[in-house]
């Protein structure tokens, strides 16, 4: 690391004067180093990072090195560049010339580095990439989170430049960076790319068909698209319609309206789904046919009815539902999370239908600790179905001398809620005694 960025920068460790203040700190055990606004008086610090995996530098002034000569390394600089265990870097809270960025970049291919990221950084400027044409890097993950750029739109001339490299390329985050559309020259150039994280944005929903067009992302799988302006369920769905490989969708965090009829189609290949926080009232239609995990939680749906033959777990807790959603078209199902509701008990049909899951969580519900009520949940934690939160978090709201108690304290009897189990085997006895007799 201390030679790739001093030496490509023109810094050098022999101008460090010994007895300055270390601004780089190293941790050994997580083999982590982190550094604070170096400069040519303290670079000499950054020699404790060589042995570092990770090395984040945060502040400093790359600007005075804007018009710095870079030439081609030597085959010992080279060498050197090969021997670090660098696997990741970080640079933070700088102005970062594009056209330095543009010249350096391709020194990283003597590298082992997989992971680049920028955190609260200005890209200033436009950079001639010229000099990747055709080049490979070694970087499979690049992150940029609350930068500041122009907008990416019209840079395809650049993206055309490190296409080699980007077409290797398998993670892409850009996070909290104000984006409000992505080119579609972008997506067909990121044929590798398996995850891509975009929240914390400004997407709409007009944006997303532009940027997910034909040919783009064809390897992704993993799409974040939480805490954007997104607001149509069927928008969404047209707009990533195209992307062959998606499995994992997060819409969490969006503002979304179920729109009345719609005959969209999603990616049949989409598995995980997260709808959770996007302020729906009930659930949309079409859902992806062939889901192995729904998250609805934090919404404000008052009843539920689907019908997924390859759902495994479906997650409703914080919303608004009274009693237990038909599990009966979900055979697959063996997670269902119902916490924090307004389900008041459990009838004998619906314990028998959970009972035959592995993860039932209803804690923080306003319990009637009646025969169904208590007698219902403590069946279900008999069994061993009550997940996380049993039995401190379920108690009874109702009726009034159980209130407040923990619903396993309360006691259920079987002469009380089940008469009929015990006057039913009474009467058979009784008759058979009456017989015998006669």
């Amino acid at each position: 690391v201390a030679v790739l960025l001093l030496l490509l920068l023109g810094l050098g460790l022999q101008g460090a004067a010994e007895g300055r203040r270390n601004r780089c700190f190293f941790n050994r055990t997580q083999e982590f180093c982190v550094c604070y606004n170096l400069s040519e008086e303290t670079a000499g610090s950054i020699i404790q990072c060589l042995p570092a995996t990770v090395v984040e530098f945060w502040g400093g002034d790359l600007e005075k090195y804007t018009d710095f000569p870079i030439e081609d390394l030597d085959d010992s600089v080279i060498d050197t560049l090969g021997s670090l265990i660098v696997q990741k870097i970080v640079i933070g809270n700088v102005l970062v010339p594009e056209v330095l960025l543009a010249r350096v970049l391709r020194f990283f291919s003597y590298t082992h580095v997989r992971e680049l990221a920028f955190d609260s950084c200005i890209f200033q400027g436009t950079g001639d990439w010229s000099d990747m044409d055709g080049q490979d890097l070694p970087i499979l993950s690049l992150s940029f989170h609350n930068v500041t750029c122009a907008p990416l739109t019209g840079h395809e001339p650049a993206f055309s430049s490190l296409g080699r490299w980007l077409g290797t390329l398998e993670e892409l985050a850009v996070t909290s960076s104000r984006v409000t559309s992505l080119p579609c020259a972008i997506g067909r150039l990121l044929r590798a790319l398996r995850s891509l994280n975009l929240a914390h944005n400004s997407l709409g929903d007009g944006s997303l068909a532009p940027a997910f067009c034909q040919g783009a992302f064809p390897q992704l799988q993993q799409l974040s698209l939480h805490h954007n302006n997104l607001s149509s369920y069927h928008g969404v769905c047209e707009g990533v319609g195209l992307l062959p490989q998606l499995q994992h969708l997060d819409l969490s965090h969006n503002e979304l309206r179920a729109d009345p009829s719609s005959s969209c189609q999603w990616p049949p290949s989409l598995q995980h789904f997260n709808l959770s926080n996007t302020g729906l009232d009930e659930v949309p239609a079409p859902l992806p046919p062939h889901l192995q995990v729904l998250d609805m939680s934090h919404n404000h749906l008052h009843a539920v009815d689907i019908s997924l033959s390859s759902l495994r777990k479906l997650f409703l807790n914080q919303n608004l539902l009274q009693a237990v959603p038909s599990i009966r078209n979900c055979p697959m199902l063996d997670t269902l999370h119902l916490d924090n509701n307004s389900i008041s008990e459990l009838p004998r049909a619906e314990v028998k239908l959970l009972g035959r899951l592995q993860d039932v969580a209803v804690a923080g519900n306003p319990f009637s600790c009646s025969c169904s009520g208590a007698g219902g949940l403590q069946a279900l934690a008999a069994m061993g179905h009550l997940g996380q939160g049993w039995p401190g978090d379920y108690r009874c709201h109702s009726p009034e001398q159980y209130q407040g108690w923990q619903v396993a304290q309360v006691p259920v009897s079987v002469l009380h809620c089940d008469p009929a189990a015990v006057v039913a085997p009474l009467c058979v006895a009784l008759a058979l005694l009456a017989g015998a007799g006669a």
